[in-house]
């Protein structure tokens, strides 16, 4: 149950948005930017970064949901799966596995990244922007992921839940729009 009043119909982080629109529309636009901007790592490597990060902070909510992205983007349930599991022997690209093992790095504390860990991405190819951006998302959805657990938020259990956000997410961003949830 959660701590302060929400509309139960909006599960996770959407009901505290809905909560208070005035700091819902920042938080929108910098994932809009982060997760669907332009950028060199692709959307499903970008909700990859989320959901290794969200799993890591043990919030349900945001695991499932971008988990749920991340395979509509992908086509494959198992390498989301794979790379919560365990980043090193994971199917994804070694520049993949670097950037994911940084974000796991700062989803515990920004200072756990090393200089080691940022030539080992250098090396399989990262740039100073795919570098910036990974640390970005995982310090964006450790925040996310203590909002929603700190605040209660209410967690659906049945996967089809997630499934319908995800096509949402998919189809439409995180950019506020009309009846955007109306699909929930």
């Amino acid at each position: 149950m959660p701590y302060i009043p929400l509309n139960e119909n909006l599960p996770g982080i959407t009901g505290l948005l809905d909560y208070r629109t005035d700091t819902a529309l920042p938080i929108r636009q910098l994932t809009q930017i982060l997760l669907r901007g332009p950028s060199s790592l692709s959307e499903g490597e970008r909700e990859l970064i989320a959901s290794v990060v969200s799993s890591g902070n043990e919030c349900a909510f945001c695991t499932a949901a971008h988990t749920a992205i991340a395979d509509l983007y992908l086509g494959d349930s198992s390498i989301s799966e794979s790379v919560k599991n365990n980043i090193d022997n994971a199917p994804v690209s070694e520049k993949m596995k670097a950037l994911l093992t940084i974000a796991s790095a700062v989803q515990k504390n920004g200072k756990l990244v090393t200089q080691a860990m940022v030539d080992a991405a250098k090396k399989e190819g990262a740039t100073d922007l795919e570098l910036h951006d990974t640390v970005l998302i995982a310090a964006l959805f450790s925040l996310y992921n203590r909002y929603v657990d700190g605040l209660a938020s209410v967690t659906p259990a049945d996967p089809a839940f997630y499934n319908r956000l995800g096509h949402i997410l998919l189809e439409k961003g995180y950019l506020p729009s009309e009846n955007r949830y109306a699909t929930l």
